[in-house]
């Protein structure tokens, strides 16, 4: 809290301090130098008398009325303090200025790392989309290995069938050979009966003689009868093996069909996994664009960067020569002990000071 007087002594040393630096003596930096303790009036006071007593040691003391005296020193306190709000009023500009710079820079920056997020997401993405397409693949190359596998198998069974539809049909011939002989033995036989017949009623007297060698060739016609019923019990036991041939080729040919159905099922499924692959393929080529389109937004973004720092560096270089500014301005200000003449020079420096540039 601010005293409510101050001394005299105070007042020279904080002004001695001013020069000290550098700095311009005037009301405001002696006030600020002593802790913002005083009233300008009391301060202006003993400065006025600081200059008398030292303008009385040193002998250069000019007579000018009090009027003027008050009149430069009002002069002096308004250009300090004009010089001090521009300078403030430039100061918060350009904190103002390099405020909204930052805020950009953070938004950029924000907007960089949402950027680079959602590359790194859309990164992932693509490696999870590739891992999906090999597998696909991998899963298509399986499927028709096996496709190819039970096409080769069916043409092998199918094959089989050809071969064993060949040797019934074979079979089948050979038995129709077989009746076809022994109905020609049996028409033969009883034609050779009926004839046998009538030449014994005819010629019995003849047959008597002859009865043995009758009697031998019935019985060899006799063997030969029952080599006929043994054939044809022979080919009756081959039908009826042919017909468990048949029998198991029509068992066997059923897990064909149901092979069959699941190569249709085979190949419906891969249809569906080409499908798959095709959209796997457009979201791998639309994932690729997108990334693409990230990382151009993202340089952008980098470039924009670029230029609002350079931008920010170039504020920052106009506030250090502005700064560079209110230096000589507080430093070319002359010592107040000076006459009025020294006092008018010095507010015209001043005033040239803060005229704009021709």
């Amino acid at each position: 809290m601010a005293r409510a007087g101050i001394y005299k002594s105070e007042v020279v040393r904080a002004r001695n301090n001013l020069l000290a630096m550098g700095r311009y003596p005037s009301i405001d930096a002696i006030r600020g130098e002593l802790g913002n303790t005083g009233s300008k009036g009391t301060i202006h006071r003993y400065l006025k008398e600081i200059e008398e007593e030292e303008g009385g040691n040193t002998g250069t003391q000019v007579a000018v009325s009090d009027a003027i005296q008050d009149l430069s020193a009002r002069l002096a306190e308004r250009l300090h303090l004009e010089a001090d709000q521009r300078m403030a009023a430039l100061t918060d500009k350009h904190k103002a200025e390099i405020s909204a710079l930052n805020d950009t820079i953070i938004a950029l920056r924000n907007e960089v790392d949402s950027f680079r997020s959602q590359s790194e997401r859309q990164v992932l993405e693509l490696s999870a989309e590739k891992t999906t397409h090999s597998e696909t693949l991998s899963t298509l190359q399986e499927e028709r290995i096996v496709r190819a596998q039970m096409t080769q198998r069916i043409e092998d069974m199918e094959g089989q069938l050809a071969k064993e539809e060949m040797h019934r049909i074979s079979l089948e011939e050979k038995h129709q050979h077989a009746r076809e002989a022994l109905e020609h033995f049996r028409t033969a036989a009883k034609e050779q009966r009926e004839q046998d017949q009538r030449q014994f009623e005819q010629q019995i007297q003849f047959l008597q003689g002859e009865l043995r060698g009758a009697k031998e060739t019935v019985n060899a016609k006799q063997q030969e009868l029952i080599r006929s019923h043994e054939d044809n019990a022979r080919l009756s036991s081959e039908q009826a093996h042919l017909r468990s041939e048949l029998h198991r080729l029509e068992t066997e040919i059923r897990p064909l069909r149901t092979a069959r159905e699941q190569l249709a099922v085979f190949e419906l499924k891969n249809q569906q996994l080409e499908e798959r692959l095709a959209q796997s393929t457009t979201r791998l080529d639309q994932l690729k664009a997108d990334n693409q389109s990230c990382t151009e937004k993202l340089q952008d973004t980098h470039q924009a960067g670029l230029r609002l720092e350079a931008e920010l560096t170039a504020a920052k270089a106009v506030l250090a020569s502005q700064e560079q500014i209110l230096q000589r301005i507080t430093t070319s200000q002359p010592p107040a002990t000076k006459g009025s003449g020294q006092r008018k020079g010095s507010a015209e420096n001043q005033e040239s000071l803060f005229e704009p540039k021709k």
